[in-house]
């Protein structure tokens, strides 16, 4: 009937539902976004090059941009160190700064780890959502060929091309059973491609929110080595003589054949680290078991806040991370672990678990770098597996002060069977010389954990 409408036709109207459909299917051969980017022109619509003057503006504008990231960064370093200046020689601030900045870092660290596990599902249904339409692209194409040829073309002639009559014939007893089947699939279509549409945006959000924190943790490093450059520069002893102390430090490590042997001989023949050992021997006791917290809020402190004996249950872990080995599993060598290991990202920042005094820091046979706090009370913390310690031999640190940051890869041979290709942080609890179990002084939620 020639006034029927597109409405009240099958044929025209599934087709027209099949091209709509695959117009959006057109999204399966646009690069992926990384962020909220615009669309890549398609071969059939190429983008001119810009004329000579734009090209020449547009680059202006690249220059320019530059230029102003240029006077930021001089800006924040400008403006970092007045702060340092303006802290002068007053302890407790640059203590306080310090502590803030490196939380800072952890909680970006955090949050991009946090960003990084919710992109990983996000992609994944990506994949299976683009692979599922890729799967019926040929199916698709070759029914709306048929329904276009039917809805664009007048009828043969039956009497002059009885073979196009016949190719007609065929045509309609296909499409009279493959329309409905078609509207059926084209509907499961637009759904799939509004499924991607959406995972689309919600990954370029989480790439975006990710980009901004990276941005962020770059600056806030900047920071704070800028801070920790400034408190190592304050160190009472003269440079001359922390290098022969750094010397003489080297020279005892390797004549130790063992760490509590290290230990022994840092604390008996190293002069700094001997000082940290006496000052840890006049640590507070725990009293009655009972910590006093409010203690921990002092930065200027010279002595720790609380006995380490009392500190069970407290203590945040050094570094952001996932537990890959307890203490008492196996070693993979035929013995039980003596601490617990915890992989960690490329780079990430390491802060003091608790107050003490730096007996050793340095590299150790196959632990790679080696920080060792004398907590008081007969307790020592040994950290190893970082790639640059920021902290000297006698120095007394503070709770969550930054001290080391993280390589790229395991540093600890032990380690490299578990994670030969991630950083690993080894954390080892002594007493008296003997590995203890560390778990009980780990708080098991956010808000238990000990702060500076």
């Amino acid at each position: 009937m020639d006034g029927m409408s597109d409405d009240t036709n099958p044929a025209r109207r599934a087709a027209r539902h099949v091209v709509t459909a695959l117009a959006l299917a057109c999204v399966l051969t646009v690069p992926r976004a990384v962020g909220a980017q615009i669309a890549q022109p398609t071969a059939a619509q190429p983008t001119a090059a810009p004329p000579g003057n734009e090209a020449l503006k547009q680059h202006e504008q690249e220059l320019e941009a530059a230029r102003a990231s240029q006077r930021d960064a001089a800006e924040r370093e400008k403006k970092l160190k007045a702060d340092i200046a303006a802290i002068g020689e007053d302890r407790a601030r640059l203590n306080k700064r310090l502590i803030d900045m490196a939380s800072a870092v952890r909680m970006v660290e955090t949050k991009i780890g946090e960003t990084e596990a919710r992109l990983k599902p996000l992609d994944a249904r990506e994949s299976r959502v683009r692979a599922t339409l890729e799967s019926r692209r040929g199916e698709i194409v070759e029914v709306l060929a048929a329904l276009q040829r039917v809805g664009r073309r007048a009828p043969p002639a039956l009497l002059v091309r009885p073979e196009d009559a016949l190719q007609s014939l065929r045509s309609a007893l296909l499409l009279g059973a493959v329309v409905p089947e078609m509207r059926a699939r084209a509907d499961l279509l637009v759904k799939d491609l509004t499924k991607l549409t959406e995972l689309k945006t919600a990954i370029a959000a989480e790439r975006d929110r990710l980009a901004a924190d990276r941005d962020r943790l770059a600056t806030d490093r900047a920071q704070l080595s800028a801070l920790i450059d400034e408190r190592q520069s304050r160190q009472t002893e003269a440079e001359k003589e922390l290098d022969a102390e750094h010397r003489r430090a080297t020279a005892l490590a390797r004549e130790a054949d063992n760490l509590q042997e290290l230990i022994a001989k840092m604390e008996a023949d190293l002069r700094s680290a001997a000082k940290a050992a006496e000052a840890a021997s006049r640590a507070p006791p725990a009293v009655n078991g009972k910590p006093n917290l409010a203690a921990l809020k002092d930065p200027g402190r010279m002595t720790p806040a609380i006995a380490f004996a009392a500190a069970r249950g407290l203590l945040a872990l050094p570094v952001n991370g996932t537990k890959i080995r307890e203490f008492g599993a196996s070693n993979g060598a035929g013995g039980a672990a003596k601490g617990i290991s915890i992989a960690t990202r490329a780079g990430a920042q390491i802060t003091t678990p608790c107050d003490g005094w730096v007996v050793y820091a340095g590299p150790f046979r196959s632990y790679g770098q080696l920080l060792i706090l004398n907590a008081g009370g007969g307790y020592h913390v040994l950290l190893a597996g970082m790639d640059r310690i920021s902290v000297n031999i006698g120095q007394f640190v503070l709770t969550g002060e930054p001290v080391a940051t993280m390589g790229t890869t395991s540093q600890v041979a032990a380690l490299l069977a578990t994670a030969p290709e991630q950083p690993v942080l080894y954390i080892e609890f002594r007493k008296d010389g003997t590995p203890i179990d560390s778990r009980p002084w780990w708080a098991s939620g956010e808000g238990e954990k000990v702060r500076g």
